[in-house]
């Protein structure tokens, strides 16, 4: 993974251009959302995660995506109001993308080629598919939708990721 992650444009949910340069420093969970979704309560575990470890260098950033059985169809503002309403959501979330196919989000086309735990690289499968980027991108482990945000093997990854292992 290189460095040139941090360039990638974005843009705050129904807002202005960020920088995930501002994110450079920190391990950072990069995750596919959907708000109709069987796996939508992740959300909850997501924001868990975010006020455990946001202390010690520590995000989650949430990318909508309306690919997977259309699961995310609202405007950014319904988007927004979703994750705030029902999941106390304050990790960063974006505009909505696409992760897969030929309007694949410049950000995916860099992650997608990294491969998860079974060597297996290529387009996201689902909703909720999560990257856990090390500080400075210096590596990138990828979990499968399924791999819930809590799970054992998720969690010692990013404390293995931390910059503040404190």
């Amino acid at each position: 993974m290189s460095a040139d992650l941090y360039d990638t444009p974005v843009t705050v949910l129904g807002g202005g251009p960020a920088d995930l340069h501002d994110f450079e420093d920190q391990a950072v969970l990069v995750v596919n959302t959907a708000s109709q979704c069987g796996l939508t309560p992740q959300y909850a575990g997501l924001q868990r995660l975010q006020d455990r470890y946001a202390g010690r260098g520590f995000t989650v950033l949430g990318f909508p995506c309306n690919q997977f059985g259309r699961q995310e169809p609202g405007s950014a503002d319904d988007i927004r109001a979703f994750c705030r309403d029902r999941y106390a959501v304050e990790f960063p979330v974006f505009d909505k993308i696409e992760v897969n196919g030929p309007g694949r989000h410049p950000l995916y086309a860099s992650l997608t080629r990294v491969p998860d735990a079974d060597g297996v690289a290529g387009d996201i499968q689902w909703n909720f598919e999560k990257f856990l980027v090390s500080p400075r991108g210096q590596a990138v482990l990828r979990f499968r939708p399924q791999v819930e945000p809590e799970a054992p093997e998720l969690i010692a990854a990013i404390e293995n990721a931390l910059p503040d292992r404190g």
